[in-house]
């Protein structure tokens, strides 16, 4: 029988030990856990932002939590058709292999079944594929757009210790280029801090449940017990599946904005960025066309009221005072709102101008999801309604 959705031949996964669900027997899971931390990292076509992530990565070793002893790196290749395993071969073959193994380990991911009997994103497929292959008691998935900080990853596992998490998330401090994303990424952003505030995450009687697949890091028993990446294998949504889970399973979740740990470069074009929203907005906003509605008005608004008070003529000037200091108003709780994306003060002022943008793309992006039920990343189209 061939293997299906990138996974090996039940009997060959019998013979390693892996059930047939796709989870590791508790015992041989345990046993593979001989460090305290392993860094998985999907990419596929990262060539521009590879060197910088993996370079930010490996000099995260410390007194104590020393890269190859305590922690490894494993690249899981998705099938990539430029220089991005050829800049991650090179960078481990400056960490040979020591008495306790590989440091940093390059590995290609599973051929990937993107037909009606696929049950994975390529993402998704080889964040498993990692884990899978990892011997840490903690697995942290990290994408290419990031850049650690110093101490970042020994902070963080202190941090979920500290709270007892089973799934410890860090948002990212955002970098941004050009001013289309300056003035819609904050507005993106915004919405996200108001559809999940991470005090509800973090509170386990709310059923709110998110996470950044940016940085993600999950206790190791927790992972396999829930089914990990393979449980939410074909979600375009991948990062707030698991929370989901973690949560339904009574499980700690902690999510929180950490500029002093990561900071991520989603995208460097703006057709990059539209594809990367398409992708997700539908789903993580509960009603994207209202959401679009509301954001026309603040717009109208903010237009029309100064009009109104400077361009009617026969308005007494107690009348026209009333009507500016409405769009006063309106323009602080505008401010208010979009000032909870953690952007800088001058690109939350000017993001009232990206709302024509900001509407666009999550229109497309309901198009998309619901009327055409095909989106599109890193070259592969996928039917975001297939569970």
């Amino acid at each position: 029988m061939e293997p299906i959705l990138g996974l090996a031949d039940p009997e060959d996964r019998e013979s390693r030990g892996a059930s047939a669900t796709g989870r590791v027997p508790r015992e041989e899971e345990e046993d593979r856990a001989s460090l305290e931390l392993t860094v998985v990292l999907p990419v596929r076509d990262e060539e521009r932002n590879l060197a910088e992530c993996l370079r930010s990565l490996v000099g995260q070793t410390e007194p104590g939590f020393a890269l190859g002893r305590e922690w490894e790196v494993i690249v899981v290749d998705d099938a990539s058709t430029d220089r991005t395993r050829e800049i991650a071969d090179a960078v481990a073959a400056e960490f040979p292999a020591g008495e306790d193994g590989a440091a940093m380990s390059v590995m290609s991911a599973p051929a990937l079944d993107l037909g009606a009997r696929g049950g994975f994103t390529g993402k998704n497929n080889a964040c498993w594929a990692g884990a899978q292959a990892a011997r840490g008691r903690h697995i942290l998935f990290t994408d290419a757009d990031t850049i650690h900080e110093p101490g970042g990853l020994s902070r963080s596992l202190r941090e979920a210790e500290r709270h007892g998490a089973s799934l410890l998330s860090y948002s990212p401090r955002q970098i941004v280029a050009g001013w289309v994303q300056r003035m819609v990424m904050p507005l993106i952003f915004s919405e996200l801090a108001s559809v999940y505030p991470p005090g509800q995450v973090n509170d386990p009687n709310r059923r709110v449940a998110a996470a950044n697949g940016q940085f993600l890091l999950v206790e190791r028993r927790a992972y396999f017990d829930l089914g990990g990446h393979r449980a939410v294998g074909r979600s375009v949504l991948e990062d707030v599946a698991l929370a989901n889970n973690m949560k339904r399973a009574r499980r700690t979740i902690r999510l929180r904005y950490a500029p002093e740990a990561v900071a991520a470069r989603m995208y460097r074009t703006t057709p990059e960025m539209v594809e990367g929203w398409t992708k997700n907005l539908a789903l993580l906003m509960p009603r994207p066309v209202s959401l679009a509605l509301w954001r026309l008005l603040d717009l109208l608004l903010f237009l029309a009221l100064p009009a109104l008070a400077l361009g009617i003529p026969h308005l007494v000037t107690w009348q026209r005072a009333a009507i500016l200091l409405l769009w006063l108003r309106t323009g602080f709780r505008f401010y208010s709102r979009v000032a909870r994306s953690n952007f800088g003060a001058v690109d939350v002022a000017i993001s009232i101008v990206g709302i024509p943008m900001f509407v666009s793309l999550l229109l497309w992006s309901v198009i998309q999801h619901r009327m055409r039920r095909s989106v599109r990343w890193k070259g592969r189209s996928y039917n975001p309604n297939r569970h």
